[in-house]
């Protein structure tokens, strides 16, 4: 169990949150969820142990391991994936290394009935059998589906971990912290790095977790098919709801509107009591009265009101020129980086007003299409982008390429003409920049507020063709919905790279899928599509277009690790063989010499000396010890020839 008891975070006298506690128990698949900048990350550094709180403690069981996968990290690694992967198995590799160092050291030893050579047979049997309970024995297999399932190819084992993008080692991370299976996993948005594949593989993974999960994402589909209990940080506090997602969204409502009603009535309270003390300060005979009314407003404690979860949005992009009825067209086109080749032969037509989203494994070249319907990469074969087109791209870094120097209000300024000027301020306000905010510098502004203020700059300008590229990564709840309700109400023509399915859902009417160089259109929304292509899940299609690939590249790589176990058993059965010929021996041997003693002690006469009869009985102890080994060594003989056949 992991118990957060009441904790607090001040930065000066500014209070992040104030009195937070719960428990989170093993079992249990939790999401917290808050605006951005509620603290949510903060949470999870306290209970990894980054950080320590202002006031009050995390308390953890004696010896709960903690997995964390925060939204950043470096990692520097050069080793190939597989062998980086392996890390996670540092225990057991040692285990093993261990076991082999016992191994070399009785082949080199003769003393095969010794009691030195006993005790290490007997470390050897307890380090196997640990070996086992901890799965030595399946680490490659569990290693192959978990990197598979987050969408590395069979080709990519080999890879050194500096060749990956920084969303593809996050992905490594979160294998190796999987592989591991600690007591306890915390996840700062995870699905950041994944496509909708991995997204549901790891849905599967976590949803049989033995251990207790801890996830802060925005993907409301992610939460609502993992999720069992919801934390929500607000008004720097923790509100615990034993539900999933969708359902904390109901409650939550109710919550607010209790809140709500709550606030006006105290609002009135107060504007009464302070009539009542302004109309009756200076009367004498309602001093008592008035003093009264006066403490009672100082300890009064204030109901707060969510302010989001109030406004009302309402935001459009301006209008743009109608452009013509093509607005993208390519025939046999490809796109190769070097010798990798990414798209062959791509043909597809895009028509005024198409909503469409780019799905597919990371790799399989939605954002190099992206890239080149903008201008930003060059192809061979052939491209058109249709007449009064005025092409509006969101890029994954759009937020690293804004001026760090300007506020946020002279960001948006900068780009504003005609009547949207009038409007930047509720048009920032819609993305959540409100009072101060505006006067911030995009130097100190999160991810988060970032990609906001670049939605912002492009919502801005009259465009009738939007190519958005992971458009929602880094948004809360609340920005997508505003983002969403935008692209429902645009009548310009858009394209979508996003693996967010609830964000797909209701606004686009066809998807291209990505996958082996070319590009297949589906007519439908993201759920159809998801029907249209398995019987339950995309992970389903991984593994059925993995199968051939794999069980190449296991062939290769099993038929080393089962030539190596090869070795390994027929050295072992080589030095079981020479354990239990060697204990033949030292029994033939000792059986003579009792048959002798048995002969002597027929004819007591000759017998004078009480030491013959110590040594014939140590002599039969020996033997009875040795006989006892040489079974176990002989039944481990014959389980060693009959796991060889």
């Amino acid at each position: 169990m992991i118990s957060v008891d009441n904790i607090s975070i001040r930065f000066g006298a500014f209070v992040l949150f104030d009195g937070v506690s719960f428990q989170l128990n093993k079992g249990e698949r939790v999401g917290l969820v808050g605006r951005n900048g509620a603290g949510k990350t903060t949470i999870l550094n306290l209970i990894a142990g980054h950080n320590k709180p202002d006031e009050g403690q995390i308390v953890r069981s004696d010896a709960a391991e903690i997995g964390y996968l925060p939204q950043q990290m470096k990692h520097q690694g050069s080793k190939p994936l597989y062998e980086e992967t392996m890390q996670a198995f540092d225990h057991i590799l040692q285990l093993e290394a261990r076991i082999a160092e016992l191994a070399r050291e009785m082949e080199e030893r003769g003393d095969f009935t010794s009691d030195s050579y006993m005790k290490l047979i007997e470390k050897q049997t307890t380090l196997n059998d640990r070996f086992e309970i901890l799965g030595g024995n399946t680490i490659h297999a569990a290693i192959e589906q978990t990197l598979i399932g987050l969408g590395f190819r069979t080709s990519d084992m080999d890879r050194p971990v500096s060749e990956f993008s920084g969303g593809w080692r996050m992905r490594i991370e979160l294998a190796k912290i999987l592989l591991r299976r600690p007591d306890y996993i915390l996840l700062d948005e995870p699905t950041n790095h994944l496509d909708i594949d991995s997204i549901q593989w790891l849905e599967n993974y976590l949803a049989s977790y033995g251990g207790g999960v801890l996830v802060i994402s925005h993907d409301r589909v992610f939460l609502d098919n993992l999720t069992n209990r919801t934390l929500d940080l607000s008004l720097g506090k923790i509100f615990d709801y034993r539900v999933g997602y969708s359902k904390y969204v109901s409650l939550k409502q109710e919550r607010i509107e209790h809140q709500m009603a709550a606030y006006v009535n105290q609002q009135k309270m107060i504007r009464d009591t302070e009539q009542f003390i302004d109309r009756f300060r200076y009367k004498a005979t309602k001093a008592v009265q008035v003093q009264s009314r006066i403490k009672q407003l100082q300890k009064l404690d204030k109901i707060e009101v969510e302010q989001e979860d109030t406004l009302e949005m309402n935001l459009r992009f301006p209008p743009s020129r109608r452009s013509g009825r093509i607005v993208v067209e390519t025939e046999g086109l490809s796109k190769a980086y070097g010798a990798n080749e990414v798209l062959h032969n791509v043909d597809l037509v895009l028509e005024r007003g198409d909503k469409v989203a780019f799905v597919g494994r990371n790799g399989e070249g939605k954002t190099t299409l992206s890239r080149i319907i903008v201008g930003e990469l060059g192809f061979e074969g052939k491209f058109r982008i249709g007449h009064n087109t005025e092409l509006g791209y969101f890029a994954q870094n759009q937020d690293e390429l804004m001026d760090e120097g300007k506020t946020v209000y002279e960001t948006v300024d900068n780009i504003a003409t005609g009547d949207m000027r009038t409007k930047i301020r509720d048009v920032l306000g819609a993305f959540l920049f409100r009072g101060e905010d505006i006067d911030k510098k995009v130097k100190v502004l999160s991810g988060g507020e970032r990609s906001r203020l670049a939605l912002a700059v492009m919502i801005m300008q009259p465009y009738n063709f939007l190519v958005l590229d992971e458009p929602t990564n880094h948004l809360d709840m609340r920005s997508k919905d505003i983002l969403k309700e935008a692209l429902l109400q645009y009548d310009g023509t858009l394209i979508v790279v996003s693996h967010d399915r609830e964000f797909l859902d209701g606004l686009i009417d066809k998807v291209y899928e990505f996958r082996d160089k070319t590009v297949k259109e589906y007519t439908g929304g993201i759920f159809e599509f998801l029907e249209k292509r398995n019987i339950r899940t995309i992970s389903e299609i991984e593994r059925r277009e993995t199968a051939t690939s794999l069980q190449q590249k296991n062939g290769k790589k099993r038929s080393v690790i089962e030539y190596e176990e090869r070795k390994k058993r027929d050295r072992k059965l080589r030095k079981v063989e020479k354990k239990v010929e060697a204990f033949e021996q030292k029994i033939d041997g000792l059986e003579r010499e009792i048959e002798h003693m048995d002969r002597m002690m027929e004819d007591p006469d000759r017998i004078s000396d009480q030491n013959v009869f110590d040594t014939y009985r140590e002599k039969q102890q020996k033997h009875e010890q040795l006989m006892k080994e040489w079974e176990k060594a002989s039944n481990e003989l014959h389980s060693l020839k009959g796991h060889g056949n």
